[in-house]
């Protein structure tokens, strides 16, 4: 699994009126994972920057609805 996709398995209740979700998932975002921004980071074109949200690289994290990572999409 992707180090920024986390998951958890919450409290099911044998009252739960509705059928429980084993796993949750979440995204976390790359900034969490640095400290600080270092000098010269890769940067995307002008045009793929605007695509992307965030002109470094490294800042990149696409989203992925839990459905398409269910299905086997979005993964790498």
């Amino acid at each position: 699994m992707n180090p920024h996709h986390k998951a958890y398995n919450p409290y099911i209740s044998p009252f739960d009126p509705c059928p429980p979700i084993q796993t949750k998932t979440y995204s976390t975002p790359p900034h969490l994972y640095m400290g600080f921004q270092p000098l010269n980071l890769e940067q995307f074109t002008p045009a793929e920057a605007l695509r992307a949200g965030t002109l470094w690289k490294p800042f990149f994290d696409p989203y992925f609805s839990p459905h398409e990572l269910a299905k086997g999409g979005g993964q790498s």
